[in-house]
């Protein structure tokens, strides 16, 4: 099984400047490289402090220059949001400048907060319609002398300039949920990205039941790769896993509150949630998100994986978002590395 990082920029209040807040996220993807992880994923946000991310092309380059060897994904780029031409030739470029470390994830968006300022009229089933229009656009794109005609873009015929590093692509991943999504992905040639969110072990089933579906109702096309992407937290004493179960669970609490798209914004900072209101999102409390999420001690944490291995996911993706300071953020990632990642060579 193959170890990745999934990480933002993150804040909920004003006390950490975003300056910081990058140096912060460099000092995790380097330690993720030197340990032998193999891709860091960056997200695309717009105007929500609680996950940084406008751009995660910018990001990549310089991460490029500041890794070694660990590969360098979009998770995810959100579809609606970009021209098929523009994100070819971005994509392209990035791909040269990494020398073919790109890996390329795309989604149809989650955010109503964000569909109302870049995609005005698309919603959540419009956008999966934008997704499954832009990939074989960008291949064609990337391919050459490629028109396109569709519900989202039309254009005449095209060639990326610049051709990618990679031949013929970067590996193209999709966001992954509805059993559609899966044999969307399957059909074209793509690999699957798949998170749980709050949900547990038996959404992890779930969701590979969909893949293998999707894959068995495919014979003739080869098995894609398929990535699980979980929060996770590891640590050595109960009182710090007992505070880790608290963390996780008050990032979900302002998830949720920024999924409803019902609560006052300035600033890009929803407004502060008291205890007392975090306290009825039960599906959120810190009691599920130990039960739902990868958080306990090294072997708890080992042993949660092997169950996932073993369903036959192919990589572990390290949620390291959370709520917690940067200072928790490392030693856990450091526990992850010294105590877990061991297990699994």
């Amino acid at each position: 099984m193959d170890f990745s990082l999934f990480i933002h920029m993150e804040r909920i209040d004003k006390q950490n400047s975003h300056r910081n807040l990058y140096e912060e996220y460099i000092e995790l993807c380097v330690i993720a490289d030197r340990a032998g992880f193999k891709t860091i994923w960056n997200g695309e946000h717009h105007g929500m402090n609680f996950t940084i991310a406008p751009n995660p092309f910018t990001n990549l380059v310089d991460l490029s220059h500041r890794t070694t060897n660990v590969s360098l994904g979009t998770a995810t780029i959100v579809a609606p949001f970009w021209h098929p031409i523009k994100l070819a030739e971005e994509s392209a470029m990035v791909d040269i400048i990494t020398k073919g470390r790109l890996q390329i994830g795309l989604a149809r968006g989650a955010y109503s907060f964000e569909y109302d300022r870049l995609a005005k009229g698309i919603d959540a089933f419009s956008a999966g319609e934008a997704l499954r229009e832009m990939v074989p656009a960008i291949k064609g794109v990337w391919s050459g002398n490629y028109e396109h005609k569709g519900k989202h873009w039309s254009f005449p015929k095209t060639t990326s300039s610049p051709k990618p590093y990679q031949d013929p692509h970067p590996p193209i991943w999709i966001a992954a949920r509805d059993i559609n999504s899966h044999e969307f992905a399957v059909k074209n040639d793509c690999n699957v990205q798949v998170t749980p969110l709050w949900l547990g072990d038996e959404e992890v089933t779930s969701l590979i039941g969909k893949f293998n579906n999707a894959c068995d109702s495919n014979p003739n096309i080869s098995r894609p790769k398929i990535m699980l992407l979980r929060h996770t937290y590891v640590a050595e004493s109960e009182e710090e896993i007992a505070q880790g179960a608290k963390d996780i669970s008050k990032f979900y609490c302002y998830f949720g509150s920024w999924f409803k798209n019902d609560r006052p914004v300035k600033d890009g900072l929803i407004k502060e949630l008291s205890d007392d209101e975090m306290a009825k999102m039960e599906m959120y409390s810190p009691n599920n998100m130990r039960k739902n999420q990868v958080i306990g001690s090294p072997e708890v944490v080992i042993n949660r994986i092997k169950y996932c291995e073993g369903l036959g996911y192919d990589e572990y993706s390290y949620w390291v978002d959370s709520c917690m300071s940067f200072e928790k953020k490392k030693k856990s990632l450091e526990l992850f590395i010294d105590k877990v990642m061991p297990a699994f060579m």
